[in-house]
């Protein structure tokens, strides 16, 4: 896969969020909550008026090229109020985690901030450069999609069920807006051509058995390992009153009983979607001709890789009360149970992109066959 080039144009406005949210920090009149959502939504409309106006060729040929410059400039901000919350900078982005959105405070929230600041960011540059050089970017395109997704569908409704839902303000609104952008950034995404891809007339690779696929073989085994613990974990957030999860509920990760709420979410979202899928790519794995697992392995790896990150991180931060942390005996246990499950989906879509060939469908490589054939 190619790797597009960097935007350094969408580099230099998005740092222009610095000067911004310093200046915004110190008028007072942004401690009310209704002037914070009110001027939030005027800077991205202007935002989106300048970008419009100074690459209007890249808007014409990719719509999306806006979405990216402009999340990019939040993702400025967002790792802002992460180094912020943090400790590391000070007077930037006060009036915004006090009156606009309080839940960005909580561990969960703050490597949420840590997450889009650097790899969203990372990946609007990449995908922005790519739409500038007219070059594919629908892999990276489809990572983000996930991580963007997993990001919303556990932050929004933990801010609504958690111990934050008292503390709602204008601004949650607007950030259910972003709802819709991974819902029309994905159709767009998916719409696009994948790049072609090389392979044997005789497909080869779909002949072989399991046994002579390795690595095919380690993978069901971890996707079979990963839905039992996914499973387990659900059944723990869930009060499953059996011994085993008492005891890792209690021992291993206590964040999971954190009335912050996004914990037992984010367990609830692996339960009923990540566990399904385990299941599906499994038989992707066993059978060939599955060509839906490529480009779902890219996004189910981007959603993971998001809510392990916050996930790990916020069981672990000084925000999240002691009595939830993880116990110093059991961090090792923890630590690295976790990052293999969040290593795994990231070794699947590179298997599925390093060799696509088992995963093509039959049927397109008939005429290829019966070109052999007549000759």
């Amino acid at each position: 896969m190619d790797i597009p080039p960097l935007a350094g144009r969408t580099a230099a406005m998005s740092l222009g969020a610095l000067p911004v949210s310093y200046v915004l920090n110190q008028v007072s009149v942004f401690s009310q909550p209704l002037c914070v959502v009110l001027m939030s939504a005027l800077i991205l409309g202007l935002i989106f008026m300048a970008v419009y106006s100074l690459s209007h060729g890249e808007i014409t040929y990719d719509p999306l090229y806006a979405v990216f410059v402009i999340f990019s400039f939040t993702s400025v901000v967002d790792l802002v109020i992460a180094l912020q919350e943090d400790g590391y900078m000070m007077g930037f982005m006060d009036f915004y985690s006090k009156e606009g959105e309080p839940y960005l405070r909580t561990a969960h929230g703050i490597f949420i901030c840590y997450w889009d600041g650097t790899v969203h960011y990372l990946l609007y540059l990449t995908m922005a450069g790519a739409i500038r050089k007219r070059k594919r970017y629908r892999n990276l395109g489809l990572y983000w999609l996930g991580s963007f997704a997993m990001s919303l569908l556990v932050f929004l409704p933990g801010n609504i069920l958690g111990k934050y839902s008292s503390e709602f303000r204008p601004t949650f609104f607007l950030a259910i807006l972003y709802m819709l952008v991974p819902c029309w950034a994905g159709v767009r995404i998916f719409s696009q051509s994948p790049a072609p891809t090389s392979y044997t007339p005789d497909m080869e690779e779909q002949k072989k058995s399991l046994l002579q696929r390795p690595a095919d073989l380690t993978l069901i085994v971890y996707l079979i390992l990963a839905a039992f613990f996914t499973v387990f974990r659900g059944l723990v957030v869930l009060d499953c009153p059996t011994d085993a999860c008492f005891i890792y509920i209690y021992q291993y990760e206590p964040y999971l009983r954190d009335p912050v709420a996004y914990p037992k979410l984010q367990m609830l979202m692996y339960l009923f979607y990540a566990l399904p899928f385990y299941c599906l790519a499994a038989y992707a794995l066993t059978f060939p001709g599955c060509s839906w697992l490529p480009d779902w392995a890219l996004v189910f790896a981007g959603a993971i890789g998001q809510a392990q990150f916050s996930h790990m991180g916020a069981s672990m931060h000084l925000r999240t009360p002691f009595t939830y942390r993880v116990p110093e005996d059991t961090w090792a246990i923890f630590f690295l149970s976790n990052l293999l499950f969040a290593l795994g989906p990231h070794l699947l879509a590179l298997r599925c992109l390093w060799r696509p060939a088992f995963f093509l469908h039959a049927a397109l490589s008939l005429p290829q066959d019966q070109g052999k054939k007549q000759q």
